[in-house]
């Protein structure tokens, strides 16, 4: 009878402790960031399909600058190029990689949307400003989207680093960090506006 009730007290322990490790919240965080991610290139891709209505748009208003153009098309078709799976999202090169690319086309879109101010047949054209106004909401949602990833993230990161979760994940999951999405270098710079 003592052993029965030893052995029950002792199972007891086990998956008190087991549900305590951090097992499901390390896999729960790991999946908040995959889905983050999701969201973060759908918002991508939705910019992506934005900048040829544009370019076709702004191409059909006006005699516009051929090189701003062709900057946008150029940077668009690099950004969708590089593809980053959630598999990849610990890796620091890979997410500079894509990092740059999604840096270069957003230059290229500011560059565009600068350069229209000085051509009012343009700013006039209804179509044009709608899809203005597209573009503008969609990099505000990229913006959104980052946030999220990188709250995710941290989330993640910090639960793979916690007592005793480190303990699970050192011996059972091998997690390694997830890499934030930071800004590109050449978002540090002042952008020229010359008229």
């Amino acid at each position: 009878m003592k052993r029965s009730i030893a052995r029950l007290i002792a199972f007891f322990l086990f998956f008190t402790t087991l549900s305590g490790c951090g097992y499901n919240s390390i896999q729960q965080n790991e999946e908040a960031v995959n889905r983050s991610w999701g969201d973060l290139e759908s918002q991508l891709q939705r910019r992506a399909d934005l900048v040829p209505n544009l370019v076709a748009t702004v191409k059909g208003a006006a005699n516009f600058e051929k090189e701003t153009l062709t900057a946008v098309v150029e940077a668009r078709a690099k950004a969708t190029s590089i593809q980053l799976t959630p598999a990849m999202l610990s890796d620091p090169a890979a997410m500079s990689k894509f990092r740059a690319a999604q840096g270069g086309l957003s230059s290229s879109l500011s560059r565009l949307l600068v350069a229209v101010e000085r051509y009012p047949e343009l700013k006039a054209n209804q179509n044009f400003r709608d899809l203005q106004n597209q573009l503008e909401g969609t990099e505000n949602r990229i913006s959104v989207a980052r946030q999220r990833y990188n709250g995710t993230v941290e989330t993640f990161n910090y639960s793979i680093r916690q007592f005793p979760n480190s303990l699970t994940n050192s011996l059972l999951l091998k997690l390694k960090a997830k890499e934030y999405y930071k800004a590109d270098e050449a978002a540090k710079a002042v952008p020229a506006v010359k008229f």
